[in-house]
This record gives structure tokens, C-alpha cells and sequence, in this order.
């Protein structure tokens, strides 16, 4: 007959293997449990580093790309001034050849005149030279005037773009 005692240390250490083996293989499990879970969280945490690096990097070139256009801007501007201030001067030129060419007709006709009567001739040219020489001066004087404010003008609008263009700028960059 069997012992019950050895019937119950049998029983004891299958049991204990059983049990023994489910320890085990939770201890393995366990071992292994956080390098997996270290592995999941690292590969997000890796993305959204990467995300965050590429985003920071399209900010960076973002903000050299408007640095590059508010320069290009200012450069536009200023050649507008250029022209403006080139136009008026073109103006004033073809002005004052007018008015020379004005004062020239003037003498030619004052010349003229005083051919056909020597004694009038004398207070006709004089009074021509007088009007030619106003005339002239007042051409002059106007095409200063005209000349002032078409560049003032061109100033005026160079200096409010350039402002706008820095108020956006500076906008920007807070």
C-alpha cells in the first residue's frame, strides 16, 4: 500500500513544479514586459522629436525665406525711388531745354524786330529779352518746383513702404 504521506509529497512537489513553472515563465514575461513597452514609448517619442526637429527647421528657413523677401521688398522699393527721382530729373531737363529753346525763339524774334526798326528796335528787344528772361526764370522755377515735389513724393512713398514693410517684418518675428 502507498503511504499517504508520501502520496502527499508527491502531490506537494508536482503541484510546487506546476506552480514553479507558471513563476517562471511570469518572471520571463515580466523581464521582457518593460523592454517591450520601453521600445513602443521610445519609437513615438523618437517621431515627435523628429516631427519636432523638421518643424523647427521649416520655421528657421520660414523666417530666413521672409527675411529674404522683406529685403528684395526694400531693394524694389528704393529702385522705385531711383526711377521716381530719375523721372523727375528727365522732367526737369526737358523743361529747361524747353525753356531755352523758348528763350532762343524769343531773342531770334526779338533780333528780328529790331532789324526792321532800328529805333524801336532797341525797347522792342529789350522788352523781349525781359519776358524771354522771365519766361525762362518762371520755367525754371516751376520745373524746381514740379522737380521738389516729384521727389519728395518718390521719398514719401519709399519711406511708407519701407515702414509698412518693417511693421510686418517686426509683427512677424514676435
Amino acid at each position: 500500500m502507498i503511504n499517504p504521506r508520501e502520496q502527499e509529497k508527491k502531490t506537494d512537489r508536482k503541484v510546487e513544479e506546476q506552480a514553479a513553472k507558471p513563476v517562471a515563465e511570469v518572471l520571463e514575461q515580466a523581464e521582457e514586459a518593460p523592454a517591450e513597452v520601453l521600445g513602443r514609448t521610445m519609437e513615438p517619442l523618437a517621431e515627435v522629436l523628429g516631427r519636432v526637429e523638421t518643424a523647427y527647421a521649416a520655421y528657421v528657413e520660414a523666417e530666413r525665406e521672409v527675411a529674404r523677401v522683406y529685403k528684395a521688398n526694400e531693394q524694389q522699393v528704393e529702385k522705385a525711388y531711383k526711377n521716381a527721382e530719375q523721372q523727375a530729373n528727365s522732367v526737369y531737363e526737358q523743361v529747361i531745354g524747353q525753356a531755352l529753346k523758348v528763350r532762343d525763339e524769343a531773342e531770334q524774334q526779338a533780333e528780328k524786330a529790331y532789324l526792321k526798326a532800328k529805333e524801336q528796335a532797341e525797347e522792342v528787344s529789350r522788352r523781349a529779352k525781359e519776358q524771354a528772361k522771365k519766361a525762362y526764370d518762371e520755367s525754371v522755377r516751376q520745373s524746381l518746383i514740379v522737380r521738389k515735389e516729384a521727389i519728395e513724393q518718390a521719398w514719401a512713398t519709399r519711406a511708407e513702404a519701407i515702414e509698412r514693410a518693417w511693421k510686418i517684418f517686426s509683427k512677424e518675428k514676435r
